[in-house]
């Protein structure tokens, strides 16, 4: 993450009170995601919302916020959770094929699938999961 730095990177101080609010703001994300009269769009946006923030709790506890004043910046989140809470590669492709997902339903107003917005709810309870496990064994001064 370092050689990112300037790129796509800055450092931060790592904080337990935004580390705490990105979580509870992605469970409540994974919350609305399920509710069932929202339209498969805005179930798939929040869920999506949410592993967004679980990635940007992973930068975080290492010191790193993504440029948002770049472009690439979610793939840069996403990407980083091999290294930042040692996330599987081919979680991190499926994350990132949801991600292609949402700019085209936001870009180009594509419809969703029910079954990307299962793909995508499911994917973002795993990251809470682990990333909740992670920051337990390796930054639990940040829960």
């Amino acid at each position: 993450m370092q050689n990112l730095l300037g790129i796509s990177l800055e450092t931060i101080s790592p904080d337990k009170a935004v580390v705490g609010k990105l979580l509870s703001a992605a469970q409540r994300n994974l919350e609305d995601a399920q509710l069932v009269g929202l339209s498969a769009e805005n179930r798939f946006d929040a869920a999506y919302k949410a592993v967004m923030q679980l990635a940007i709790v992973a930068l975080h506890s290492h010191g790193y916020r993504t440029l948002t004043s770049k472009p690439g910046h979610h793939q840069t989140a996403l990407q980083t959770l091999t290294t930042s809470v040692g996330l599987p590669q081919s979680q991190v492709i499926v994350l990132d094929a949801l991600r292609k997902q949402r700019n085209l339903s936001d870009y180009s107003g594509d419809t969703v699938p029910d079954s990307t917005v299962v793909a995508c709810l499911d994917s973002a309870d795993a990251l809470m999961a682990h990333v909740k496990a992670w920051l337990e064994k390796n930054r639990p001064q940040l829960l």
